[in-house]
């Protein structure tokens, strides 16, 4: 009986603490149109203290979205434009030599913000993606023999384009599993292109103010941990990314040749993590299995490795996880 009083109270809880989310996305609305899942994936990143990569042809808002967000959480926000010439010491920083002082200095590099753009982060070697596994594991720094601590919120936002592959480099499996999502953005509908367009060409912006605080968010994450996560949703959770690893015992042995590699703990932990952050955002202290059903692409579809039977077949990861999802049983 404590327990139905307790999820009522969390409830409460959810749906006070969560009332800024509404103000937000009206805010990002003005500015992005359509791109009801984008907005939504960046929402369930900064409330789940998780990274996001974001996937899309050019010209589709992705940097817009971003930066939108940023300025709507008066939060501190960096871009940097991964190009072949990048070096790590461009990102993170480096030590300096002072005359003055007749010694070195650190200089802090553009990750020290609560939003670091990491535009086009396929456009440099992975020597320098390298330098954001750090940041983004462990929210520090370590430049020379000194560590750094990031701000909090810290989050990295990267986008990439599909379909140029020429002066790309494609991430590693350990800097694609530190995104706890990747969003994969399409075209805009016709109507949807026509209110871009009207805005884009008319004499009137629209200037953004900071709609809540990075205290909020702070407050915010603390009542998302505290989300209700029951045992059988865990079950279904675990399920789903053993099922990457495993098809045949689900039953999914035509997977067996497409799946080089399956889902790692990070998987299983990030879905977690985001089917609160979905339940907080529908103003809900509990998770149902439609919120892990909700968010299970965007946390798996980076996470599973094809080989090249299923590349040759052309079929996606994406495909792959809708299996899945048909096939394990639904608490």
């Amino acid at each position: 009986m404590s327990e139905i009083i307790d999820i009522r109270s969390l409830n409460e809880r959810v749906e006070r603490k969560s009332a800024f989310v509404t103000n937000l996305v009206t805010g990002m609305n003005r500015v992005i149109v359509g791109q009801k899942h984008l907005i939504e994936s960046l929402l369930i990143g900064l409330l789940s203290d998780g990274h996001i990569l974001l996937e899309g042809v050019p010209g589709l808002a992705k940097t817009l979205a971003i930066k939108t967000l940023a300025t709507l959480v008066d939060g501190a926000y960096n871009r940097v434009q991964f190009t072949p010439d990048l070096l790590p010491a461009d990102i993170i920083g480096t030590m300096i030599y002072s005359q003055k002082d007749e010694a070195f200095q650190v200089k802090q590099g553009p990750v020290f913000a609560n939003f670091v753009l990491a535009d086009e982060i396929n456009r440099a070697p992975a020597k320098v993606q390298s330098a954001l596994l750090e940041a983004m594991q462990e929210r520090q720094v370590t430049i020379g023999n000194s560590t750094f601590k990031l701000p909090e919120p810290f989050l990295v936002m990267a986008t990439q384009n599909p379909i140029e592959q020429e002066g790309t480099y494609p991430l590693p499996e350990a800097q694609l599993d530190r995104f706890m999502l990747k969003v994969v953005i399409d075209y805009p509908k016709l109507e949807e292109e026509k209110l871009i367009m009207r805005q884009n060409i008319s004499s009137e912006k629209g200037n953004l103010t900071p709609i809540v605080s990075k205290n909020e968010i702070m407050e915010a994450r603390k009542v998302v941990s505290e989300v209700y996560l029951d045992e059988k949703i865990e079950k279904y959770i675990v399920d789903i990314v053993f099922a990457t690893r495993y098809p045949s015992n689900y039953g999914l042995s035509d997977l067996e040749g497409m799946i080089a590699f399956g889902g790692s703990p990070r998987a299983s932990i990030n879905l977690a993590l985001a089917a609160r952050a979905y339940a907080f955002i529908k103003q809900r202290g509990y998770v149902i299995p439609e919120d892990v059903r909700a968010i299970a692409h965007d946390v798996l579809r980076h996470r599973i490795g094809l080989t090249y039977e299923a590349e040759a077949s052309n079929t996606t990861a994406d495909e792959i996880v809708s299996s899945i999802l048909n096939r394990v049983e639904v608490p």
